[in-house]
């Protein structure tokens, strides 16, 4: 299904250490789009819509290192989200052709209605490179021809830096929500039969993915979403079963009061964190977090359960870590490691039903070599509602 092609409108791309490079702009390419964010790579060889729709992206300019991004269009049931949440979007060549029965449409038309400006025509190996070398860097995205290259890198240089930046204000829901739906026919298993009524999932929105919610739906669980800025005494009259803490953009070590919420109920209900929830998690026992020199964002991430020994191909979307050492002294235990650079990658309270990945097991890279960790959850939740509450 060929698309027109657009007309040719340059676009060029500055980061902070004065390199820029230049391009054909799609998408939203009107001449005053410029956008700044922090510019960082995606090696996943497919996903490009999930990633342009989840919320962890906000405020970063999204590099994929695929060498051809477009080619099956886009599918609206394949959102993360309800819009596009990058501050801009890189890629080697745009594809021209779309082929999938599922396309409504194709990238630079949803980009252009989602208000992305998106760039072609780059070396991203180049590119990429460089941010491998000097860490990701804060960039300018435009088609503005009346900037100059040294006004887009005063600019970049000028641009809020990741760290101490809370961008789950940005993205978190302002009013509370109940997700319905599960992952379907293509999800190769019926849904969960309940084994009694349904468990009642509390999920705190840092900045959710959809597919989080649907694996907890297949699994016989009502999910009710709320705001990070949810309070302790809100979150217990809710009385859910469960918590999960989601995944979402920016530096953990901001969200200042999403922390002090997990601090003062850690362990009150079962809680399974994801990704910025896994790091949350952890900065509300007392861990430390620190930002990583470029990231992990892509499908083939390698991860050791150290429970079982197995290894996991994942699905990982993040630039801040959870500093290892610090897990000793408040009473949690390492269950997963990052093979490719041993960082932390799952931890588990010694006594209190609390448990995080920073990774996505709801991606399925694997494909489904993480699910398990949905099933862990609701086990957890289950074991807690049959124990008599104390009187």
């Amino acid at each position: 299904m060929p698309d027109a092609s657009p007309d040719v409108t340059p676009a060029r791309l500055a980061l902070e250490d004065g390199s820029v490079f230049n391009g054909r702009a799609f998408g939203a390419c009107d001449a005053a789009r410029t956008r700044t964010g922090e510019v960082v790579f995606c090696t996943a060889m497919t996903g490009y819509q999930e990633a342009l729709t989840d919320p962890s992206y906000a405020g970063q300019i999204l590099t994929m290192t695929a060498t051809q991004v477009g080619n099956y269009g886009i599918c609206a049931a394949d959102d993360e989200s309800a819009r596009a949440h990058v501050a801009g979007f890189v890629v080697r060549e745009l594809s021209r052709i779309r082929s999938n029965q599922r396309s409504r449409t194709d990238l630079s038309t949803w980009l252009a209605e989602q208000g992305v400006l998106g760039i072609e025509g780059v070396d991203t190996r180049a590119l990429v490179r460089r941010i491998r070398r000097t860490g990701a860097m804060r960039g300018v995205i435009t088609c503005d021809p009346t900037l100059t290259d040294g006004d887009l890198v005063e600019q970049a240089v000028a641009s809020p830096a990741m760290i101490g930046r809370d961008l789950a204000r940005v993205v978190s829901p302002v009013e509370p929500y109940d997700w319905s739906g599960g992952l379907g026919a293509w999800a190769g298993d019926a849904a969960a039969e309940p084994d009694g009524p349904p468990l009642r999932v509390l999920a705190l929105d840092c900045g959710a993915k959809r597919n989080i919610y649907r694996h907890l739906a297949q699994r016989g669980c009502e999910v009710h979403g709320v705001g990070h800025l949810a309070s302790p005494d809100e979150i217990r009259a809710l009385d859910p079963d469960g918590l999960l803490v989601s995944n979402g953009p920016g530096d953990p070590a901001a969200i200042e009061r999403t922390i002090e919420t997990l601090r003062a109920i850690a362990g009150e209900i079962p809680t399974f964190g994801i990704c910025l929830g896994h790091q949350l998690l952890a900065l509300a026992l007392g861990a430390r977090s620190y930002k990583l020199k470029f990231g992990h964002r892509g499908a083939n991430q390698p991860v050791r359960n150290l429970v079982t020994g197995r290894v996991e191909i994942t699905s990982q979307n993040h630039g801040f870590c959870v500093d290892a050492d610090s897990l000793a002294a408040i009473d949690c235990e390492i269950t997963h490691v990052h093979l490719n650079d041993g960082t932390l990658a799952g931890f588990r309270h010694r006594s209190r039903p609390i448990f995080s990945v920073q990774y996505h097991p709801e991606a399925s890279p694997g494909p489904h070599d993480s699910t398990y960790l949905f099933d862990d959850f609701v086990a957890l939740m289950r074991a807690r509602r049959a124990t008599p509450t104390p009187a």
